[in-house]
Order: structure tokens, then sequence, then C-alpha cells
């Protein structure tokens, strides 16, 4: 039948010839769609290329191009990605996985070496537990061979051009259509076990919340211009009714939840790490890998501190179940939105290398690499992320806001001496935008331009920064999106940049490496605005006025309103701390005393700063693995949380003075 994708290879290699001359009579078949058009082409064709690949291969394979451009929505948003991988090593419009090839080596260099625990009382002890070796990948991380065999397209073509990578989908989309015995329907309702299938997924949760989300797309309807500029678009059909039943018909397997933690939106299964006792290197008593609590009710949950695991899914869970390891509540998978729950959100889990912040916070991981731009994240992971932290933050009252949804790089080191090594995950390369519009919180302007406060938003697909580092010291990574800004001490190009004397105790200059944050702004962070100069921005930012580019044509950042602080009157200088400390008198008998200890930062007389929220001062008392011990400490003292600088700081609300915007 013509358009099998079960047809022998000869076959496939006859269809592929009738499919790439059809696409090259229509001028769809170029080595990247999105390219310049050679002349004589339409502009208006060459931006609607892209459309055309998911039209003809949903004619040559039989599959309904609402189905065809759903799927591809929900993996990559159809964007190409100039031909680079995923960080599961997935190609193309439709993510067609070839991980031997793209991941044979990962770059995991210059992120930090912070102690993730984050307490001087009970040091972290070295872990037990290497990163794993490559093994036997799964089904869900070789797709691309798959599809070159069935689709008679090579493997270079598949992962280079994005008409071929259309049809290799179109062809596994068929082949689990047929393996399921299903008829090659025009009726997009029909496909939903096949969708489920495309996902790689091995359990019928993740299956089925992949698929739902597919359909999801398709009765609502998309339409975005892609990274290479093509416009594409899916009509919406409302009224669409998908043939669900299918998935119990399927034999996957049933994802054991124990007592996960999850909206009924996501798949989710109960990986749990251990709470176990063990000897250290020197033969003492010690333990791991987190600790047991009964938050909120001992304190608040308040943050969700968002990471990248710079490995990958079946070796970091291994890690994350040894007990001379770290922990974090929850890893999610990039291929489909797939999430494991290690430690319940009432224990404490050691992940950001703050114990303050550790003690009232969630740490999700994400599957996914800091120092490699091209290897983009799906739109499912994306998705299910957002639905996870929209979940815990109703559930625990935490704002939707960039004070309270870290990034691990926007984590303080708890004094002075932690600082240089705190991590820089998930780095300049996690959209954070898009992020905040699935929570349903997009950045937009809140303000006019007297309202003192600027949020950063830049447009991330333009925004490309120059870095360094991503595989060699000093060597440039490849242009790519960012959502990041750098700021300089001038209001022009070839300032220098801003100095952290946090991060580089010696007073050298900040550099554009991936791993540098000293001068760097993150998307929907909020600042003070200083001054502004044409083109140009200030912002108060570790102490002084730090410049970035802000043109009307193209801004980098909005303006908005909220609560700045400041010194008091007749302050010349108040200190920043790394975590809020209770009083002396707050602790009870047994539990050493905090040594109250200020960051190398100042805020200095006039300087304003965005207030983030208003905390006690508090030390979860925890060294040992006997929990009856354990206290929880809390101060009359009060701190309010700044954006300092990319990092978040602590100051006392003693020494300050606050005020809204523009006031």
């Amino acid at each position: 039948m013509r358009g099998s994708a079960t047809a022998p290879n000869s076959s496939a290699r006859r269809r592929t010839v009738r499919t790439a001359g059809a696409l090259a009579s229509a001028g769809l078949l170029i080595p990247l769609l999105g390219a310049a058009p050679s002349s004589g082409v339409p502009q208006q064709a060459a931006a609607e290329r892209l459309q055309g690949a998911f039209a003809a291969a949903a004619d040559e394979y039989r599959v309904p191009q609402s189905v065809l451009l759903g799927v591809s929505y929900l993996q990559s948003r159809w964007d190409a990605h100039g031909g680079a991988a995923s960080v599961t090593g997935g190609y193309g419009p439709m993510h067609l996985t070839d991980a031997r090839t793209a991941l044979a080596s990962a770059p995991h260099h210059g992120e930090g070496a912070e102690d993730p625990r984050g307490d001087t009382s009970r040091p972290m002890p070295p872990p037990k537990t290497a990163v794993p070796d490559e093994s036997e990948l799964p089904a869900r991380l070789r797709t691309l061979p798959r599809a070159a065999e069935l689709s008679g397209r090579s493997a270079d073509e598949l992962r280079t051009d994005p008409a071929a990578n259309v049809e290799g989908g179109a062809a596994l989309l068929v082949a689990a259509q047929r393996k399921l015995g299903k008829p090659l329907s025009s009726d997009p309702a029909d496909w939903y076990g096949a969708v489920a299938r495309f996902s790689g997924a091995d359990d019928e949760a993740t299956a089925a919340t992949y698929a739902n989300d597919v359909f999801a797309v398709i009765r609502d309807g998309e339409q975005r211009t892609t990274d290479a500029g093509q416009h594409v678009a899916l009509a919406p059909e409302p009224g669409l009714a998908p043939d669900a039943a299918q998935l119990k018909r399927m034999g996957l397997r049933k994802a054991p939840a124990g007592e996960t933690e999850c909206p009924k939106t996501v798949s989710c299964e109960w990986i749990p790490a251990p709470y176990e006792e063990f000897k250290d290197p020197n033969g003492n008593p010690d333990y791991g890998n987190h600790d047991l609590s009964d938050r909120p009710k001992s304190q608040s949950i308040d943050t969700i501190v968002i990471h990248d695991t710079e490995g990958r899914w079946e070796g970091v869970l291994n890690l994350v179940q040894d007990p001379t390891y770290v922990s974090w509540q929850y890893t999610l998978r990039s291929t489909d939105g797939h999430i494991a729950q290690h430690v319940k959100a009432k224990d404490v889990a050691w992940h950001a290398g703050n114990w303050y912040v550790n003690s009232k916070s969630i740490g999700l991981e994400h599957e996914g690499f800091l120092t490699a731009p091209d290897t983009w994240y799906t739109e499912a992971m994306y998705r299910s992320s957002a639905r996870l932290v929209k979940y815990l933050a109703k559930k625990y009252d935490i704002p939707l806001d960039r004070q309270h949804i870290l990034g691990h790089d926007n984590v303080q080191g708890t004094v002075t001496s932690t600082i240089p090594g705190m991590h820089t995950d998930p780095g300049p390369y996690w959209d954070w935008q898009h992020y905040f519009t699935l929570l349903g919180k997009p950045f937009h302007r809140t303000a006019g331009p007297d309202g003192g406060v600027v949020t950063v938003a830049p447009q991330y697909a333009k925004n490309q920064p120059e870095y360094t580092g991503c595989v060699k010291p000093g060597e440039k990574c490849v242009p790519h999106g960012s959502a990041a800004v750098r700021v300089h001490t001038e209001p022009r190009d070839d300032a220098p940049l801003i100095k952290d004397i946090g991060k580089r105790p010696g007073g050298q200059d900040s550099t554009i490496d991936v791993n540098d944050t000293g001068a760097r702004l993150s998307t929907g962070q909020q600042y003070a605005v200083a001054e502004r100069r044409g083109d140009w921005t200030a912002v108060w930012y570790l102490g002084q006025k730090a410049w970035f580019k802000n043109p009307k044509k193209q801004p980098t950042a909005v303006d908005a309103k909220g609560l700045v602080l400041t010194p008091k009157a007749g302050a010349s200088e108040v200190p920043v701390y790394g975590r809020a400390y209770p009083e002396k008198e707050a602790y009870p008998a047994g539990v050493p005393v905090q040594t109250v200890s200020p960051l190398p930062y100042k805020i200095l007389a006039g300087q304003k700063y965005v207030v983030g929220d208003k905390v006690p001062g508090e030390y979860f008392y925890s060294p040992t693995f006997d929990t009856a011990p354990h206290k929880v400490v809390r101060g009359k003292d009060m701190y309010y949380v700044i954006q300092y600088g990319h990092r978040v700081g602590y100051v006392r609300a003693a020494d300050v003075q606050v005020a809204r915007s523009g006031s």
C-alpha cells in the first residue's frame, strides 16, 4: 500500500524518491528550512516551507496533518534547532532520537564545587557512587535509526533536514498505528494509541499524559514562528475526542506511584532516595542523603529551585539512590516529561548548596546540560515541570515569581568562602520566559517608565550574547538564544563587565564564560533602576550601577513596579547575608549558635534593591541520623530577601527602609 511504513527497504527507497521529488518540486526540500530563500522564491512561500513539509508528509504517509503537527509541537514547538540535538539526543521538529551519536560525550565542567547540603555543622562526605558509563540505551533514545529504516532516509538527512525529519516522524507514527492493528484513518481521534507509543514511554501513565497533551494542542490549535523563521499553524479542532481506550490494549507497565506528591495532570512515580546510616572514610558514623522533617508544620516551604541534572536519566536515578550522595525532591525526563519523586516535600533534600534555602525549598532536577546550548529541552518537559511547579506553589502558597522560583544559579552562598563554588545551573539557556508563560505568569510591562523597577525580559531567540567555555575554556560557544543579559560599568558595549568580589575575591574581572554569573541578569529577575541613558539602563547590582543595553526596538527589560529597600536614613551602608540568622537569644540549650557572618557585599546609602519576601531568621539544626536532637530555631529578627546581583541576598529589616517603587 502506498505510504506503508512496514514495506521492505527497497519499497521505502522508491517511496522516498517520490516524496523527495514532490517536496523538491514544491520548493520544500532544502538542507535547512528557514535558510535564505533562493532568488525567485516568494518570501511568504519561503516562510511557510515547513508547513508545506508537514502537509506533504501527511499526504504521503496518510497520517492526519493535525496529528503530525501536534506531536511535533509537543516535542520541539516545531523548531529545528539548526540540526543540533536535544539533551536526550533528539533531532529536528519531530525530536527523532539518536543518543549514541548525539551524547557520546556530554560536557560537564566548571560549574562549581559546592557542598550541596550547605551546612557547616555537618559537611557532605564524598560520594561512593560514580556517574555510570553509557549502557544499552532504551528504545525512546534511538527512534531515529528506526525512522531511517522505515522511511528510507539516511540518518544524516533525518538529523539535518527538517522535511526529512517530519517524514521520519510520520513513518514512526504509521508503524505504531499498524502495530496496534489500526487502519490509517483520516480521523485524528483514531491515532491516540500511536501518539502514546511515539512518546517512547514504557509506562501507561506517561504515555497517556503525553498523548493527552498532544490532543490538547490539536483541540486548542497553535501557531508560531520557529527558530528558523518558519510560520507554522495548527487550526483548532475543539470537538476532538480521541479514542483513549486504545491505551489499555498496549500492555504498558503501571509505574509505581507510591505516595507521590504530583498533580493528576502529569505522570509521576516514586523512586525513593535512601535515609540510611553508614561509616565515613575514617570509620565514623554518618548518614545520607537527606533529612527527615515535618514541613510545612516545622517551617514554611517558600522556594522552588530549578536545576539541571548534568547527567542522563538512568545515571542520575542511580546517584539519587546512593545514601552517600545528595538528593532532591523530583527528577524530570526530557523525552516525555515523566517525573520521578525521591524525597517527600515534608523532608529536607540536599540540593541547593545553602542549608537555609534547602530547609525551606523543594528541588527539581531537569535532565540536561548547562554548557551544551544546543542540547535543547523538549516542550513535554517544560510543560510537565510547569504543571508540577503550579501544583506545589498552590499547595504551599509559594508566589509564582522569580523571587521564589529560583534557578540553582540564583542561590547565594551561606558565607563568603562558599560563594566561588556555588553552582550555576540551569544556566543562561533555560528559557525562563517560556517557562513562566506555561506557569500562567508571563513577564510583561506592569508600569510606566517612572515605575522605578525593571523586569528582565529579552526575546529569547533573538537575544544571543557571546559565551565561551561550553566545550573548552576560552573557546566560543555556538550562537544560541539566551535568557541572560550582561551588565557593564558604563553604558557602552566595550565597557568592562561588572565585577563580583564574592565570586572572585582577588578582584579579577568577570568573564563571558558560560559558568560566570558575575555580570549577568536573568529573565524574570527584577532590579531597581539607577539611571537611564538612551538605549541603556542602569540598575543597582552588587553594590554598584550596572548598565545593560535596552533599546526600544528590541528591549531586554520591561518597566515594572514593586517594593524596594534602601539603607535607613543616616546609615552609610548595610551588610548583605547569605541566610537569615536567628538572634542569639532564640537558640535553645544544646543547639550551637551560628556565627553571624556577613558576605563581602554591602548596600550603600542611596542604592535600592527589589524586595522579594520578608522572613524570620531560621535555622534547622539536624546534625545526626537520630532525629531526636533536631530543632528548628526561629527568631524574632526579620530579614528581607532581595535581588542583589545574579543571586539573591538577605538583609536585616532593622537596617533598611522599604518603599513602593516610584514613590
